[in-house]
């Protein structure tokens, strides 16, 4: 693969020059048109704040969303790769059952708004499965080291059962698109070498555990890591049902400060932090399995 030297030709500089342009037009209408008083001096202590009583800085509400939404990524895209996996393959499967059942899961997942299945999953849960899987004790059952490291890992003990309803939501809406990456992984692998393997004894589990699988995870990788930018993009949806997450926090003080601009370009920025470097590695990640 060769290199290509990159040059900066007189469209660039047109396109640059309009995109200052129009930058410079949007802050001229909100200062001078819409009279906006800007204060970004008041940003830093919504990101963290120094607490007399413990004598340290401590998050404030843009940071504990930051982690929210971090820790909410993280383990809805663990969820999310089990889902996605078990339906990926269903979908592939001999029995009839498996394939309906895995495709029925990703086509009412991904033909159904967003926002539509927040709600539909989040009432369901909270009301029907949670207490019968004993969430809403768990807290009060656990000691104090336990609760810690469920609070660490997860949230605190006021918030843990939205939160659990919040990560399986979302583990659910990303697993469809998961399972699509599986699906479309498996039956990506030549035909030949399933003819191989049978011809070498090997039973459909063994063939699809040594043979079919450990290749499509290489082509389904890439994908794999960009879908998890996704989660941490549509952690936000779960903003609606009360999780304090970054964009949660980022309503609650639009609403009480007024520092609309302000609050929504940092909130942009922060996402922004988040998403570019998994962006570089997922293209690094490509760029790899493309050389092999």
């Amino acid at each position: 693969m060769t290199n290509k030297s990159i040059r900066f030709t007189g469209l660039d500089a047109i396109l640059g020059l309009a995109l200052i342009l129009a930058l410079g037009y949007g802050v001229y209408r909100i200062q001078v048109q819409l009279h906006y008083q800007w204060d970004w001096g008041a940003l830093p202590q919504f990101i963290c704040r120094y607490d007399a009583d413990a004598q340290r800085w401590v998050p404030n509400y843009l940071l504990k969303g930051l982690i929210t939404t971090v820790k909410l990524s993280l383990w809805a895209t663990v969820l999310a790769m089990i889902f996605g996996t078990l339906m990926g393959m269903a979908q592939v499967s001999r029995r009839l059952l498996f394939r309906l059942l895995g495709r029925s899961y990703v086509e009412m997942v991904r033909n159904l708004p967003p926002l539509v299945l927040i709600f539909i999953f989040y009432y369901f849960l909270s009301d029907e499965l949670l207490p019968v899987l004993g969430f809403n004790v768990l807290m009060d059952c656990c000691g104090p080291t336990p609760r810690q490291v469920l609070t660490l890992l997860f949230a605190p003990a006021d918030q843990f059962a939205s939160f659990a309803s919040a990560l399986i939501t979302l583990a659910i809406f990303e697993g469809a698109y998961i399972a699509e990456i599986v699906r479309g992984g498996i039956e990506s692998i030549e035909k030949g070498q399933w003819e191989a393997s049978a011809a070498l004894g090997f039973t459909r589990a063994q063939r699809m555990r040594h043979i079919v699988l450990p290749q499509a995870v290489r082509r389904i990788l890439p994908p794999l890591a960009g879908q998890f930018i996704s989660t941490i993009k549509d952690s936000a949806i779960v903003s609606v049902i009360s999780i304090q997450e970054l964009t949660f926090q980022a309503m609650d003080l639009m609403a009480s400060t007024f520092l609309n601009f302000e609050i929504w370009i940092t909130v942009a920025l922060i996402y922004l932090a988040l998403t570019l470097p998994c962006s570089l590695v997922v293209d690094r990640l490509e760029r790899a399995m493309n050389r092999r």
